[in-house]
Formats: structure tokens, sequence, C-alpha cells
């Protein structure tokens, strides 16, 4: 029992290692790099609290080199799946019931692992599973996936503390409790911290977890996931399974405990999961939380007071960090005639410049994508704006497999406002520009408002705070992060609270208070001090 009012630590953000040259932590982080790219790790499942083994043995392949074996996983089915979730029914009466200070503690214990003594493990696995550079990485696996921990238990206390109004005679509370039943957590391959926040953000609010990682990150999921143990989570509290989709979802969907999905992928997979938990609805207990952030076709719109240099800047870091696999990536430019030449000069500059290679070498800027399968889509398009009459690439355009599924940064520049390099998602380092001309600004407004079926983030670059104001209402409903003269990606978690609408998602907000809404119960409770002993009120007298 806690018999205290506790206050958890106050979150600030972990600070983002420079990892310079001579550095001790550079030094830790490349060598750990470099051990772990030797070694081969078995990663099995773990349900309960146990280590799952299967004869199902899959290779962990690093993108940018994908000869290379860092390690296997045991793939499950629908019986592994099963067995996930009577473990976390099982947790669920001892977990749910924990004090809160409890359940915090374990989490930001794990925070403190992340950015500790797991700090170079988290990102130098993130590095081998995701090809992502060092920068990319810090900022991922050890900044943010830290901050969610710990402003996540902060977001908790305030939850909590936020009680209805008594009057005289009466004692109200509110109570705030898990939901009934298990919670599947979908996760996917480009962020690590969220791979890592969406299991654990349900399960701070006491609820149990059934957790699907993409199978290209289980590798680094596996990290989170024994940094979880060794913080202390309780047995069956998130349980972690590889299987097929439609098996996973044959199990879960169909449970009739099933409560909630906590959900990062693609729009076309959410909107079948929606379909598939509508059609079951009838069978569940309570009606399920869904919760999902999906896809972006995320723009950067210039206006002619803006400055040049900014604006090539916010396009280079914002289309091409991470091979342009994130969600918030820019994937659109519009760009004023005016403007155009001097972009375009300094846009080609830069995209010029990248170095391009192992993220095991600090220097290089680009990286691999992170399968065969998405090379191979990305490239596609590529090859039909070779064909295109409508579109021509200057910049880029080459890609080779043959030792990693690299793709030179590449910037098409459209005729049509709305070729399909314009409206169509790409998620890679793709990025294509439409120049308007000036006097146009209006219609180019709509045309950004009205292009895309998503409404994840974007950004304006601008002088002019009349315009700026007529952009921000312009666009309201055009993207859920918006940006002011920056580049629409690096939400920081307690700072910019992440999520859009649309064919984005249900704009829940990871790293707020929103998020963690999602995943309670809350429960009214009235005490009567002092009950009536009499039926009669006094207008009868």
């Amino acid at each position: 029992m806690a018999n205290g009012t506790f206050r958890i630590p106050k979150a600030i953000n972990e600070t983002i290692d420079s990892y310079a040259p001579g550095s001790v932590s550079r030094e830790n982080l490349l060598s750990t790099y470099e051990m772990m790219l030797k070694d081969s790790i078995d990663i099995p499942m773990f349900i309960g609290g146990k280590e799952i083994r299967t004869n199902d043995i899959r290779d962990c392949n690093p993108p940018h080199d994908h000869k290379t074996k860092i390690g296997q996983f045991h793939y499950g089915d629908k019986e592994h799946v099963t067995a996930a979730i009577d473990s976390a029914l099982d947790a669920h009466e001892g977990w749910s019931s924990l004090p809160w200070n409890e359940r915090a503690a374990v989490f930001l214990r794990a925070a403190d692992m992340v950015s500790g003594i797991y700090r170079s493990t988290i990102n130098a696995a993130t590095m081998l599973a995701q090809s992502k550079t060092v920068q990319q990485a810090e900022i991922d696996a050890a900044c943010e996936f830290a901050d969610f921990l710990r402003f996540n238990a902060n977001f908790m206390q305030e939850i909590y503390e936020n009680q209805p109004e008594s009057l005289d005679g009466l004692w109200n509370r509110m109570e705030y409790r898990s939901l009934e039943g298990f919670v599947v957590a979908i996760t996917p391959f480009n962020f690590t911290a969220i791979a890592g926040n969406l299991p654990a953000s349900a399960a701070l609010m006491g609820n149990v977890v059934v957790w699907k990682p993409a199978n290209s990150q289980i590798y680094s999921a596996w990290v989170i996931m024994d940094i979880f143990r060794k913080a202390g989570l309780p047995d069956g509290v998130i349980n972690m399974v590889y299987t097929d989709g439609p098996d996973f979802g044959e199990v879960v969907f169909k449970h009739p405990n099933f409560a909630g999905l906590h959900f990062t992928g693609s729009t076309s997979v959410f909107k079948h999961l929606w379909k598939e938990i509508g059609n079951n609805i009838d069978l569940y207990k309570s009606y399920p939380r869904i919760v999902g952030e999906t896809g972006g076709k995320d723009f950067i719109l210039a206006h002619c007071s803006a400055r040049p240099e900014e604006i090539a800047t916010g396009m280079s870091r914002g289309a091409f960090e991470f091979q342009g696999q994130k969600c918030s990536a820019a994937s659109r430019a519009y760009i004023p005639a005016s403007l155009w030449p001097e972009v375009k000069k300094i846009l080609i500059q830069q995209v010029s410049s990248f170095k391009t290679g192992s993220p095991g070498d600090p220097s290089n800027f680009i990286t691999a994508v992170i399968d065969e399968r998405a090379f191979d889509k990305i490239t596609g398009y590529i090859d039909d704006v070779q064909k295109s009459d409508d579109a021509n690439i200057i910049q880029g355009g080459t890609y080779d497999k043959s030792k990693g599924y690299f793709i030179s940064p590449t910037i098409i520049q459209a005729k049509d406002p709305h070729y399909r390099t314009m409206s169509e998602e790409i998620f890679g380092p793709v990025l294509t520009v439409y120049v308007y001309q000036d006097k146009d600004w209006d219609a180019t407004l709509n045309l950004v408002n009205t292009t895309s079926e998503y409404a994840l983030t974007g950004a304006i670059f601008c002088k002019d705070r009349h315009v700026i104001n007529q952009a921000t209402h312009a666009l309201r409903f055009a993207a859920g992060n918006f940006y002011i003269n920056d580049k629409p990606t690096g939400a920081v978690v307690g700072q910019q609270p992440f999520g859009g609408a649309r064919g984005s998602g249900t704009n829940d907000k990871a790293g707020s208070i929103l998020n963690l809404l999602r995943w309670v119960s809350p429960r009214t409770i009235k005490e009567t001090l002092v009950p009536p002993t009499d039926y009669k009120y006094p207008h009868m007298g």
C-alpha cells in the first residue's frame, strides 16, 4: 500500500550527445557497433517472462550489408499469440492493482538504463537493424525513448491528480482504471523509440500488452525487451511475439478480451485492422480503444519572402535524414519561381555533398533503406519518372542493392502538381518539387491542402507575419504538426506532441497526456459522508 503522496522526478529532455571526434562516447559507440556487427545473437519471443524458441528461425541482416548475419529470431504462430494473450490476462490483476508509483518506478529505471548503461547498445542495435546514422540513432533510440518513458510517468501523475469537486457532505473521486482486457501494440521498423513507447505507454497505465514488432526491427526490439525485464517489469505484462500479420490478427482481434490497439504503420494496414475490429465488435466485452499514427505526404511550402538558404537546408535535412523513412519526412515542396533558381543551386550543392555508406562511418549522412521490398518500391517511382513527360530528375536517381539497399538522394521536379510523387507516400529518399508562380500564392495554399489524403506534418518558410498567419489558418487541417521556418521533422517529446489526422491517424499525440488518456477507463466514485435517514425532502413539510 502507498502511504504517501509521491512526486515523479520532473522530466527533462535527454541531452543529445554530439559524439565528437576523440570523445569517449564516440569510441564506446563505435566499438559496440563493431562488436555487435561481428557477433550473432539468438532472439527468442518473450511470453509470460519465458524465452520461447521455435524451429522457424529467420535471420537478422543489416540493410547496408544484407549478406552479413547479426542474429536470428524465432518465428511463432497462432498458438504463441494465444499463449501471449493468456499470459497477459494472468498478469492483469496483479499489475493493474499495483500502486501507480511502483509501475512508474519500472519505467523510470528503464529510462535511466536507456540513457545510461545501455546507451551504446541500443544505439548500435538501431544503427545495425535500421541503418540509422550515429546522429539519427542517438536522437531516436537513446534520447526520444528515454524522454517517452520519463515524460509519460509525469503525465500519468498529472492524470491521477485531476479530481472532481466535492460539496458539503460529499467526497467525489475519480479513479483511472486500466482497460478491461489486453492491449495490442503493433510497431514499425523506423523508430526504436516508437517501438518501445507503444507497449510501454499502455502498460504504464496498468494495462497488459501483446506486442508485435516489425520483423525488420526485431534486433533492436530485443534490446528494449531486455531493458524492460532488467528494469523489473513483471512477467506477462508485456509479451513480445513474431508472427505473420494475418495469423496474429486472426487471434487477437477475435478475442473477447481485446481492449485496445496501439498502432504505428501504414494507412492501408490501419484501415484494414479498423475494419476487422468493427466486424468483430459483437465479440468484445468493451468497445476497444483504437489509436494509430499512420502515413504522411509531408510538405514544405515556401513564400517569396523567405530566405533561399533556409528553404534549401530545410528541404535537404527534412527530406533525406534517415533516407526519408520518417512518417514526418518532407516529400513534396512548393517553391516560388522567383526563389527557385537560388534554392535549387543551394539544394543540389548540399545533397550532392552527402556521403553515403555504412552507419559505422560517422561521416556518412545517408545509409541504406530498410529492406529489398522498400528498395524495389522506391526505385519503381524513380524508374517511372525516367519515362514521364510530367516530371524529371534533377539530382540523384541512381541505386544499387548488390551489397546494401542504397538509393541516392533523389530530387524530382514535377510539371504537374498532382503528379504521383507529389501525392503518393513513397517513404524513401525522394523529394518532389513543384515550382509555382509567385502571384499564385493563394491557389498554392489550396493546392497544398487538397493534394494529399494525409495530414501529418508540414512546414512553411516565410518572413511576412500576415502571410504566416494566413497560411497557419489555411493549412490548419493539413498537418497535425505544423512548423514555421523549420523542417517538418524532429518532434521532441513534451515539446511537440506528435500525430496527425485525415489519412495520417487518430491524432492522439504521442509524447503528451492526450495519448495516455486513451489507455485508462475512468470510474467516478461518490461517497456520502452522512447518509440521510428519512426519504422526505424539505418541501414536503
